[in-house]
């Protein structure tokens, strides 16, 4: 009988596969994505040295004070414009998107494209 794989074990694999694709430089940085149930994450990494150079998260208050949801469209939009600024005061214009295994849809892709909007190059 085939057993059928869980979500985030399927996740887990697709990231683990594109990781092998992706890597962030000192010029290009990647910037890697998590959705938990709750909250999102995300973080601006140097591969090279292993360094987080930008992060930001729902969990702050810069993010989450005027959100009823901390896990929906609207706080992507709001966390992509924040990570999108906080690079952009770290010299930071070039990144190399990390979907973390997740579907280029919904939360991931409002995420994306307000990064964008706010003046990321990827």
């Amino acid at each position: 009988m085939v057993s059928k794989k869980s979500r985030a074990l399927v996740r887990t694999t697709k990231h683990r596969r594109l990781r092998h694709t992706l890597s962030g430089t000192a010029e290009r940085p990647r910037m890697s994505v998590f959705r938990s149930n709750n909250h999102m994450y995300v973080q601006i990494i140097n591969d090279t040295e292993g360094n987080t150079l930008v992060s930001a998260s729902t969990l702050e208050q810069e993010v989450s004070a005027d959100l009823k949801k901390t896990n929906d469209v609207e706080a992507a939009k709001k966390l992509g414009a924040v990570i999108a600024k906080r690079a952009m005061d770290a010299d930071i214009k070039q990144v190399v998107f990390d979907r973390g295994g997740y579907v280029y849809a919904g939360k991931v892709q409002a995420l994306a494209e307000a990064a964008r909007e706010a003046g990321l190059d990827f």
